[in-house]
């Protein structure tokens, strides 16, 4: 006898549902209540199960949420469900699989991919042969249901039904599934198409011996007239164009006619699954051949796509000019991530691109991803593929769009403008003179969306800008863009701030003549901005302050920014997200500053403190007591621990007197110890040791009398972290250890043997990335420097991948340490060099301006090498050096 409710319960539950509904959010969660100490019933999620597949009476919604609860307690509690439970709620589901209504059939299968991923579906070993068989059934609500569920099943346990546990159920399952794409019911011929797509990209086996097949029923669907199959048909290709680029190669010609075609479909979500090919297709090394020929019918369809839509229009509000005084509502703010302080090199030539950001998320309250994005991405990867050869195609186009009376148009010809500006950038240099001002006109357009784009495209040309005439393009463009970060409009505010902070980036210290000007901007703004964009303005004034360095320390700057800083400090609480923005500015500040945050520096470093060992106490209490503490956000000590670096950094020695009143040192050494104890899966937070070994380097040059007790307890946990696998606090242990040698001098020696066997190994590593190489190598070169004769014996082990790393690095004091350290090695461990000495010459060639005892020193090693090989020898050697060398080495060294 199957199960069956009492009718009190049932009504009760029934009650609850109808209650849940409700929009108050009151009712909401005490139901949420009532049905939580429910679960405590065991046969609760029977009558769950009940009312989904068997209470007819009652409404769709209903049943429904019914359904979804009981796939919440599945999630939730499913071990613990009695037997019989289980085996009621699995009956139910393959019984009642082809109920009338879709709701209630997609809600069924839901609940059925849930059981299968939480029970395993090797434990409900009828599940796939029944849906399977379901799929013969003449009665249409079964065989789409059944296919639902599978389709359900397919996405979330791919790699579980490619398994020998289950005796590889594809073998079967792939035949089927193709045989309907030939149903006579679209619904049918889409859930084929998506089941089978799952098994594309992991090139499944039971898939790749059924590819042919698979890729003629595709062809036969390509111009199927629904849209769902046809997004289902293009989602395949652009997979099969990732994994299976052989198969599609003979079809290519097509294929792209087709994809032509889709990324112009009627519909929007099939426009967009299409126009993913372009993007797809820009990564492989075949894109220049197969697409050259269709460049003048692709781009017009790619710029076509980059016009908002008027649904676009309506969700961005595009007809709201003056929202300046409106509020944010709280979920527009997106969290934010604090990247952790790093110790990297400056280059001869700066090659780093300042910013990660394509800026094609302008739109961002549009879905994350849409056509026009896609549009504007697959133009700009194209743009880097082709170059200037897109521009015969594309320059026509900019013409009609830049200049066309329908501002949509003319929008999405600024974003093709700025889309094309990486790729393109010297073919588009001679029109630039003529461009730049129309689009710092722009800027005053009427319309927000039109300035908004115009803030971020003239961003993406700020290096050319910088690189010209000050007064015909800087002044005129920051003047304009310092006009639109006080616009009325918040999306023209925030792009405007963000193509500031760029041009700030790329300007630099040309900004020094308009510090004045800009400061009482961006000061003003912070009367004038709502929530989000205070966020932005702070990133735009740490930019400001990293850009121009010391310059900023003027009274007039400091009385005009400080306040404003000063005063947003106070009234955030400590647990307050919006300090990490704020903790960041303040430590771009404090850096620039130096003695000039000196009256500011007490409370900041005081809170800092506070927050460190807030935390801390935090971490033990809920390691301790986990039952009853929550883990605490431990972002805020990764954020004030790299504000105390800024400080640290800017104040020098001024910071002592604040060192010496406080805990850091003792709190420093806990924040390395607790996220070093391998027990606690510090490996969840190595941001937190990042941070703390660029503190302990700063403070070890800014007070290293602080430091020097603790040099026994420090100094190993740096050793134990020189692990390339987390680059970044390998990078900064690195660093720190640097530093503290040179402070240390001859005293290092006792720490060498915990040091120096890793830093080679990590140099001699393959693909270390270059900024750890180049730490690496000055860090090997200061334990020279103060411990020669323990580190010169390795020399051999590592002299040519430190020539290599060091010879693009700027001049300075580390590079200066780093080489009087090899120096030293060398003349004690000559033979060390001599397999590696060209590279060693290659080294010294990159100094520009070596102090006048350190050209001795190389003096005297390339002519002391030269004496010992020979005059014949030497010729014969240096014959061999790049012409460049030769002549540098001779103009200098006498070589």
């Amino acid at each position: 006898m199957a199960w069956q409710p009492q009718q009190e319960g049932l009504q009760q539950i029934l009650q609850l549902l109808k209650e849940s509904q409700s929009p108050d959010t009151e009712t909401q969660r005490a139901v949420q209540q009532k049905l939580e100490a429910l679960n405590q019933f065991p046969d609760f999620n029977s009558y769950l199960i009940f009312v989904l597949t068997k209470l007819k009476s009652e409404d769709d919604t209903t049943r429904s949420l019914s359904g979804l609860i009981l796939k919440n307690n599945v999630k939730a509690h499913f071990t613990n469900f009695p037997s019989d439970v289980t085996d009621f709620i699995k009956t139910e589901c393959l019984q009642c699989i082809g109920d009338p209504s879709p709701l209630i059939r997609a809600t069924i299968g839901i609940l059925i991919t849930t059981m299968a991923s939480k029970g395993g579906l090797e434990n409900w070993p009828d599940l796939l042969p029944t849906l399977c068989q379901l799929l013969e059934s003449e009665d249409y609500n079964i065989c789409e249901g059944a296919f639902g569920a599978l389709q359900k099943i397919c996405e979330d346990s791919a790699e579980v039904l490619d398994s020998e546990a289950l005796n590889r159920p594809l073998n079967v399952m792939i035949p089927k599934f193709l045989q309907f794409f030939r149903h006579s019911s679209p619904k049918i011929r889409s859930h084929a198409i998506a089941c089978v797509n799952q098994f594309i990209i992991s090139r499944t086996q039971a898939l790749m011996v059924n590819i042919e097949s698979f890729m003629e029923y595709l062809f036969e669907l390509a111009t199927d007239e629904d849209a769902e199959v046809r997004k289902n048909v293009c989602r395949a290709l652009v997979m099969l164009l990732e994994v299976r680029m052989d198969r599609l190669l003979p079809h290519m010609a097509n294929i792209i006619e087709y994809m032509l075609l889709r990324t112009q479909d009627s519909d929007d979500v099939v426009a967009l699954e299409a126009c993913e090919f372009w993007l797809t297709l820009a990564e492989q090394p075949i894109c220049k051949d197969a697409l050259s020929g269709h460049l003048p019918r692709l781009i017009p369809v790619l710029v076509n796509g980059m016009k908002y839509s008027e649904i676009d229009i309506i969700l961005l509000k595009g007809d709201v000019e003056e929202d300046e005084t409106i509020p944010d509502s709280e979920q527009d703010i997106k969290p934010r991530f604090h990247r952790s302080r790093t110790h990297s090199q400056q280059h001869q030539e700066d090659d780093e691109d300042g910013s990660d950001s394509d800026g094609l998320d302008d739109d961002e309250a549009l879905s994350d991803w849409n056509l026009r994005k896609c549009s504007a991405a697959a133009l700009d990867v194209l743009a880097n593929v082709f170059r200037d050869e897109l521009l015969p195609t594309l320059l026509p186009i900019l013409k009609q769009t830049l200049f066309h009376p329908d501002w949509e148009v003319k929008e999405s010809g600024i974003l093709v403008l700025g889309a094309i500006a990486e790729g393109c950038m010297n073919g588009m240099i001679p029109h630039l003179p003529e461009l730049i001002p129309f689009l710092i006109e722009c800027l005053s357009d009427k319309k927000a969306l039109v300035r908004s784009i115009t803030c971020w495209t003239l961003s993406r040309y700020a290096h050319w800008v910088v690189s010209q005439n000050h007064d015909m393009f800087l002044k005129p463009l920051m003047t304009e863009l310092l006009k639109r970060v006080l616009d009325s409009n918040k999306r023209v505010q925030e792009a405007a701030c963000s193509a500031f902070a760029t041009l700030e980036e790329e300007a630099c210290t040309e900004l020094v003549p308009y510090l004045g000007f800009i400061l009482e901007t961006l000061v003003f703004a912070f009367s004038k901005y709502q929530h989000k964009n205070l966020l932005i303005l702070y990133d735009a004034i740490g930019t400001l302050a990293d850009s121009v360095g010391h310059h900023l320390n003027k009274p007039e700057y400091i009385n005009l920014l400080m306040p404003p800083l000063i005063a947003k400090w106070n009234i955030l609480k400590d647990e307050d997200k919006d300090l990490f923005p704020l903790l960041e500015c303040l430590s771009s500040v404090a850096t620039a500053l130096q003695s000039g945050f000196l009256p500011y520096c007490e409370p900041v470093y005081q809170r800092c403190v506070r927050l460190v060992e807030k935390t801390l106490t935090q971490i033990v209490a809920s390691t301790t007591h986990p039952d009853q503490f929550e883990p605490p956000d431990k972002d805020f000590m990764i954020v004030a621990l790299d504000l105390l670096s800024g400080l640290a950094e800017g104040l020098e020695h001024h910071i002592e007197t604040l060192v010496a009143r406080s805990n850091i040192m003792t709190l420093l050494f806990q924040c390395m110890q607790i996220h070093n104890d391998l027990s606690l899966l510090q490996d969840k937070m190595p941001e937190v040791r990042q941070s703390s070994f660029a503190l302990l380097g700063d403070l070890t040059k800014a007070c290293f009398q602080h430091v020097k007790p603790n040099i026994g307890d420090f100094l190993p946990i740096l050793g134990q972290n020189l692990n390339p696998e987390f680059i970044s606090v390998c990078n900064n242990a690195t660093w720190a250890i640097g530093e503290i040698s040179m402070q240390m001098g001859a005293d290092m020696k006792t720490y060498i043997s915990h040091v120096v066997v890793q830093l080679i190994e990590i140099i001699n590593r393959p693909n270390t990335p270059k900024t750890l190489l180049e730490n690496t190598a000055i860090t090997i070169g200061r334990l020279g420097y103060v411990c020669p004769q323990e580190v010169a014996p390795l020399l051999q082990q590592f002299i040519r991948q430190w020539c290599t790393s060091l010879r693009n690095i700027r001049d300075n004091e580390e590079k200066d340490s780093a080489f009087r350290g090899v120096c030293s090695m060398i003349t004690l461990n000559p033979g060390g060099v001599v397999q590696d000495f060209i590279f060693f010459c290659d080294a010294v060639a990159s100094w520009v301006n070596p102090k006048e005892d350190l050209k001795e020193m190389f003096f005297k090693i390339l002519h002391g090498f030269k004496g010992q090989v020979g005059e014949e020898n030497w010729k014969r050697f240096s014959d061999q050096f790049p012409q460049p060398l030769r002549e540098r080495l001779a103009a200098h060294y006498g070589v």
